[in-house]
């Protein structure tokens, strides 16, 4: 569980992020679970988008995404969202270090 100093934390870096993942009218599909996985390894930090001929609000895609891929959600403004996942199998050299 992220404490309120992460959150500011994830959200202040990821207002210089560009966004990564589009939901569509097709929603939140198989291909779009693994794409934020990938992501979520690589990066650890995920911002996305929710496009007008979505179906789903910002905080519905947020609140799933972050269910199905076991990830922290962030932040959900508008139609963009960010999620978070520590990624364990990286070596000492994390990509994001919390406050803690």
């Amino acid at each position: 569980m992220l404490t309120s100093k992460q959150r500011a934390q994830l959200r202040g870096m990821a207002s210089l992020e560009e966004c990564i993942v589009w939901i569509g009218k097709g929603g939140i599909t198989d291909n779009v679970i693994v794409q934020v996985q990938d992501a979520l390894k690589a990066r650890e930090l995920v911002k996305g988008k929710v496009l007008d001929n979505s179906l789903l609000t910002a905080r519905e895609a947020l609140e799933a995404l972050a269910e199905r891929c076991l990830a922290e959600p962030v932040q959900s403004i508008g139609s963009k969202f960010v999620l978070y996942k520590e990624n364990r199998n990286l070596s000492a050299d994390k990509k994001i270090k919390l406050v803690k």
